[in-house]
């Protein structure tokens, strides 16, 4: 049951945070028309870069699963946690755009069956990441190669030319991406080494 309620409500934060800052760092939205030029909107830039982002998508039903600790409770974690975001992300689209939520009920589908079938594969590989050994390694390295992988193939650039937020944005997902792996391949060794002691 915990973990039922803190899939929905980390799923339902995600998703509309993420709308919003979304909508913060448009100078065309009514909510973020007030900050354009300001620094708070070049924070609610490189926010909105990193968290409409696939990688951050996953690594909330990674975490959900992690924390979850078993396979079943992970999936079931993940699972829930991708839907709330999605519902949440186009509910609160609707709200910020003065839009009638019936506007948006094919993306929230599409992306809640999605976040369904990814959740759910997402939460089992967050609970491996307590096993030791190569299983708990792979698991441990899926976000960080993931971000990875997308920086290279879709790197969060809006614009053709590069601007500061895309800049600062790069360097955050990069250096999260090394010092998730880093801590991947510590921890690994670490373990083995404990065995090999003991």
């Amino acid at each position: 049951m915990k973990i039922m309620v803190g899939g929905l409500t980390a799923g339902v934060g995600f998703g509309a945070v993420t709308s919003l800052v979304n909508a913060l760092s448009s100078p065309y939205v009514e909510l973020g028309m007030p900050l354009a030029g300001t620094v708070w909107a070049k924070a609610a830039k490189v926010l909105s870069l990193l968290m409409d982002a696939g990688w951050s998508w996953a690594a909330l039903a990674v975490g959900m699963g992690w924390l979850a600790g078993t396979r079943a409770r992970g999936a079931l974690g993940g699972a829930l946690a991708l839907i709330a975001a999605s519902v949440a992300y186009y509910v609160t689209d609707a709200f910020v755009l003065g839009a009638p939520l019936a506007l948006f009920a094919t993306e929230t589908v599409k992306w809640s069956a999605a976040g369904l079938l990814f959740g759910l594969v997402l939460g089992v590989v967050g609970a491996a990441i307590r096993r030791p050994g190569l299983i708990g390694l792979l698991a441990a390295l899926t976000v960080p190669v993931g971000a990875a992988v997308q920086m290279v193939v879709m790197p969060p650039r809006p614009h053709l030319t590069l601007t500061p937020a895309i800049v600062v944005a790069e360097v955050i997902v990069w250096t999260a991406a090394v010092l998730g792996a880093g801590w991947a391949f510590y921890r690994f060794w670490a373990a083995r080494r404990a065995v090999g002691a003991g």
